[in-house]
């Protein structure tokens, strides 16, 4: 499952074959070479996450469109786990997440680290003009862009498929991380599955840089992008007891922390200090934040008062989402502030 397959020509059927049934075609990881006009190839990786499929619909209809013309730019792309989208899952059980064991990561060596490495190698001999790693969101979320980095050239790729930008350092290993040192990089987030407006959207997106000469070197003006920091990732610790119902009569007798069922609607909204996201038994924090640096800052941003989590100062979410399994596979969020836009941000 972890070995890699390298394809110099599209295997026949890729076109045509939903996520689920891609084992059928593909053994496995697979990087695929499309050669262009231009040398300097755009790198797409999809399927890093099994269930979020945006990304492999996009480069299907973008292929389908050109209908065997030469495509102004050389592609490869990278399919990743092919297993886990057959069961329409995150990633398997045992399996590390794939986007969070590119080189850099701070996962323990195993299969997926070293497939992806091989990856890495493989297109570090490569010419490249960008990076894009397709992936859906599992709450409700705006269109929005992921980067790495505030280069002027990660900010205006990122520009051109969303003015709402997220910067983020952690967690390691993450695809658009690694490719840094070889491109500018970025990471699309097309919306929730199934969400055609998210597919047509990358797609276009994809169209677009394929016929681009260059990115410019400064960044895009200030009042044309909002950007964001990411100052904390929040988890929920194995002990605690969670789920999605939020009994407004009591605290939760039988649950350490009860989180609203569409608290994804919280998502990209700047929230005030005092603002309660969920009901637990206390008095601590049944959370724990993490700055940048991996520091525990839970104290920072949470306390508990009157049997409900609340913010202890104004921040805005991101990948907030009603998905247990996600959650506990992932994070409960992102906690994020605005960040100026300015030629000095790089």
């Amino acid at each position: 499952m972890t070995t890699l397959h390298e394809f110099h020509h599209l295997p026949p059927g890729l076109l045509e074959t939903p996520a689920p049934s891609l084992q059928r075609i593909l053994p496995g990881p697979t990087l695929i070479h499309i050669p262009g006009e231009r040398p300097d190839a755009l790198f797409v990786s999809v399927l890093q996450h099994g269930n979020e499929d945006a990304g492999l619909l996009a480069v299907q209809r973008l292929l389908a469109a050109y209908d065997g013309r030469p495509l102004p730019r050389a592609l490869s792309l990278f399919i990743g786990n092919v297993e886990a989208a057959r069961h329409g899952l995150r990633h398997l059980d045992g399996q590390l997440d794939f986007n969070r064991a590119w080189p850099g990561t701070e996962q323990p060596a195993g299969p997926e680290t070293r497939l992806l490495a091989e990856v890495f190698a493989r297109m570090r001999e490569r010419p490249l003009f960008a990076s894009i790693d397709i992936h859906n969101t599992s709450g409700s979320s705006p269109h929005h862009v992921g980067v790495n980095s505030l280069d002027p050239r990660c900010l205006q790729l990122a520009h051109r498929f969303s003015r709402t930008v997220v910067h983020f350092t952690r967690p390691r290993g993450a695809q658009a991380q690694a490719f840094l040192g070889l491109c500018p990089a970025v990471i699309l987030e097309c919306g929730r599955v199934g969400s055609p407006e998210g597919v047509t959207h990358a797609q276009d997106f994809l169209a677009d840089c394929l016929c681009l000469d260059t990115l410019p070197a400064d960044p895009p003006a200030p009042g044309d992008l909002d950007l964001f920091g990411s100052v904390a990732v929040v988890a929920i610790p194995e002990s605690v007891r969670f789920d999605f119902e939020w009994p407004a009569h009591r605290a939760a007798d039988d649950l350490d922390l009860c989180l609203p069922g569409d608290i994804d609607r919280l998502n990209f909204r700047e929230l005030a200090a005092g603002t309660a996201i969920g009901r637990c038994r206390g008095p601590r924090a049944p959370v724990r934040a993490s700055d940048p640096a991996g520091r525990d800052v839970t104290g920072t941003f949470f306390e508990c008062s009157d049997h409900e989590l609340r913010l202890r100062r104004a921040v805005m979410p991101s990948l907030l989402t009603p998905d247990p399994r996600i959650i506990r596979q992932d994070c409960l969020c992102h906690l994020m502030e605005r960040i100026p836009v300015n030629r000095d941000a790089a």
